[in-house]
């Protein structure tokens, strides 16, 4: 990717400057930071302890991923918090690194309160909030909202509609399909710490990528096939033009072998020792990958262990 591309308006002094730089690839970590391999719930033990110890490393971001309800047959609960109640949590316990969400179910959220948590986690981490935003993955917990499966892309996209006009305009009109009215009369407060507060796309949302590339700051997906990562990312950058950088990043469950000469393996996640990783992660990153975020849930390995081991071999030929 080509380092004369520049951010859009108002985002090049936030924190997303420094999680997402042209030509570059930083490093996150999902939460919960723990491996739990044969349990669907995280012990959560230590998570604000990790959390400081990523930060003190020098990785990039923390992102929390929405999940309102429990559903067994899924197998994953993720950090158990809210994540706009944890990011408020995480921000306060940390100093430098970036705290975003991976993402936020807008169909099952009323915008205007996504918004006004936003921008309050982002007023109060002095600018480090990175506001993630999806469609999620589990049909399962629609009926609970009362919001019908089959609507959620177009519901996405006007509550995404609603969010930005608030977070940007003051005293906003604005006219909803699914979220109500803002006649000029009222405005959201507090506003973005800095000149606006990055939005990205976490999965598709159920759009079209050209979409994605207009509305958005930059995109996570997940972890994409080798041979078809550069075709996927060359489509984004064309989508996105010549001359914005918008970032793609993966987002991957993951273990770091403790034999750093281990394989790579590839499967429900990605799993090798740091010498063949270096080695896929600099490729990626040529190809214009700019943002990992590592999930450890399947890690049978020491969380503590992996992350000390990246921040000392791999995080510095990469920062």
């Amino acid at each position: 990717m080509s380092d004369k591309r520049v951010l859009p308006n108002g985002l090049a002094e936030s924190v997303f400057a420094r999680v997402f730089l042209p030509g570059k690839l930083t490093f996150g970590l999902l939460t919960p930071l723990e491996g739990y391999p044969l349990s669907d719930t995280p012990t959560m033990a230590e998570h604000t302890a990790l959390a400081t110890l990523a930060d003190d490393l020098g990785f990039a971001a923390l992102w929390l991923r929405d999940v309102p309800l429990r559903d067994p047959s899924f197998g994953d609960v993720a950090q158990i918090f809210d994540p706009m109640v944890y990011a408020a949590w995480l921000a306060a316990a940390t100093r430098r690194i970036a705290i975003g969400t991976a993402g936020m179910i807008l169909p099952l959220r009323d915008p205007i309160a996504v918004a006004k948590q936003a921008l309050s986690v982002d007023q109060l981490s002095q600018g480090r909030f990175v506001l993630g935003v999806s469609t999620g993955d589990r049909p399962s917990e629609y009926p609970s909202f009362g919001v019908d499966f089959e609507n959620r892309e177009a519901r996405f996209r006007d509550a995404y509609a609603v969010i930005r006009t608030v977070m940007n305009q003051s005293f906003p009109i604005h006219q909803s399909s699914h979220y109500g009215r803002l006649d000029g009369t009222l405005d959201l407060i507090p506003k973005a710490f800095h000149a606006r507060l990055p939005t990205i796309a976490v999965g598709r949302c159920g759009q079209e990528i050209t979409w994605l590339a207009e509305h958005m700051d930059g995109w996570i997906w997940h972890q994409s096939d080798l041979e078809q990562l550069p075709t996927l990312i060359s489509h984004w950058q064309s989508a996105c033009g010549v001359q914005t950088f918008k970032p793609y990043g993966y987002g991957t469950f993951f273990e770091l072998d403790a034999d750093p000469n281990a394989p790579i393996r590839w499967g429900r996640g990605l799993r090798g020792g740091r010498n063949a990783l270096i080695n896929l992660w600099q490729r990626q990153r040529d190809q214009g990958v700019s943002h990992i975020a590592l999930n450890m849930r399947v890690s049978h390995r020491s969380v503590k262990d992996s992350v000390q081991e990246l921040a000392d071999y791999v995080l510095p030929l990469f920062a």
